[in-house]
C-alpha cells in the first residue's frame, strides 16, 4: 500500500468517526448552543483559510492558469450555493431541551426545522454535501503525492472535512428524534451518512490514475472546485451563523480567528524543497503514485 493510499484511507477512517460520534452527540453529552457556535466559527475560519490559502493557490500552479483556476472555483461557489439554496439542509444548533442562552431565547434545531423539511430531504442534501468533502480529501492527498518532497494540504483538507462532519450529522439524528423516528433508525442512518464521504473519497482516488493520464490538468480543477465549495460553506453557511448571534461576539470571533490561524499554520507545513514555481507544472507528474 502506498503512502497516500494509506493517508487517505486514515483521512476516511477518521471522518467516519466523527459523523458517528456526531450522530450520537445528543445522548452522549450536553451541547449548549454557545459551546456549539464556537466550533461552528472555528470551522468556518479553517475552511476559508483552506480555500484561499492552499486549495485555490494549488490548484493555479496544477493549472497554469489564473482565469482557469478562478472559473472552476465559482463553478463550486455556484453549485454548493444553488444545493443549499434549494435544499436548505444546513442547520448549526443544539437539539430541543437546550438551556436558554444569553441572547435571551433557545436556538432550538427541531422546533425552527421540523414543520419545514423531512430528515429525508436533509439526509439527501447533506449526502450530497459529503461527495464534495470526498473528492476535497482525495484531490488535495492526491496533489501531495504529486509534490517531490510532500506537503499538508491533504492534512488541511482532512482536518476541515473531519471537523465539519459532526454538524450535519447532528442535524440529521435530532430532526429524526423530533419526527419520531426510533433509535435503531436513527442509528442506521448515521452509519450510511458517516460511510458517504469516505466512500467517494475511495472512489475517486482509485479512478483518478487513467483519467490523470489522458486528462493531466483534471487535478487543478478538482482542487478549484472543491476551494469553491469550501469557500461556500464558510461564507454562505457558517459565517451567517457568526454574524446572526449578537451574544459572545468576542468568542465567536476569536474562534474564526484561531481557525484562520491553523490553515495557515497548516499551509506552512510543507517539507524542504517544496514550492509552487511560476511554471506550470510538467503532465508526466500529474499523475497520481501507483
Amino acid at each position: 500500500m502506498t503512502l497516500p493510499t494509506a493517508l487517505l484511507l486514515g483521512y476516511c477512517l477518521l471522518a467516519l468517526l466523527a459523523a458517528l460520534i456526531g450522530g450520537m452527540m445528543p445522548s452522549l453529552i450536553k451541547l449548549t448552543h454557545t459551546r456549539l457556535q464556537f466550533a461552528v466559527s472555528l470551522v468556518a475560519g479553517l475552511m476559508l483559510g483552506l480555500s484561499v490559502l492552499g486549495l485555490l493557490p494549488h490548484a493555479t500552479h496544477e493549472l497554469g492558469s489564473v482565469h482557469q483556476s478562478t472559473s472552476w472555483l465559482l463553478a463550486g461557489f455556484l453549485i454548493m450555493f444553488l444545493l443549499q439554496r434549494f435544499a436548505p439542509f444546513h442547520h448549526h444548533d443544539v437539539p430541543e431541551g437546550s438551556p436558554p442562552e444569553p441572547c435571551g431565547h433557545t436556538h432550538s434545531l427541531a422546533e425552527r426545522s421540523a414543520r419545514g423539511l423531512s430528515w429525508i430531504g436533509l439526509a439527501f442534501g447533506l449526502s450530497l454535501h459529503s461527495v464534495f468533502d470526498g473528492l476535497a480529501m482525495a484531490a488535495a492527498v492526491t496533489a501531495d503525492a504529486q509534490t517531490p518532497r510532500g506537503g499538508a494540504l491533504g492534512l488541511g483538507t482532512a482536518l476541515a472535512v473531519i471537523l465539519h462532519k459532526p454538524f450535519g450529522a447532528l442535524a440529521i439524528t435530532t430532526l429524526m428524534t423530533a419526527s419520531g423516528a426510533g433509535r435503531a433508525l436513527r442509528n442506521w442512518v448515521n452509519l450510511a451518512f458517516a460511510c458517504v464521504t469516505p466512500l467517494g473519497a475511495m472512489l475517486f482516488f482509485l479512478g483518478a490514475g487513467p483519467w490523470a493520464v489522458v486528462h493531466p490538468s483534471w487535478l487543478g480543477c478538482a482542487l478549484a472546485f472543491c476551494a469553491g465549495t469550501f469557500l461556500c460553506i464558510a461564507c454562505a453557511d457558517l459565517l451567517p451563523e457568526l454574524q446572526f448571534h449578537t451574544h459572545d461576539r468576542f468568542k465567536l470571533s476569536l474562534a474564526l480567528i484561531i481557525g484562520l490561524g491553523i490553515a495557515i499554520f497548516i499551509g506552512q507545513l510543507k517539507l524542504p524543497g517544496h514550492g509552487h514555481s511560476s511554471n506550470h507544472p510538467k503532465t508526466e507528474h500529474l499523475h497520481p503514485p501507483r
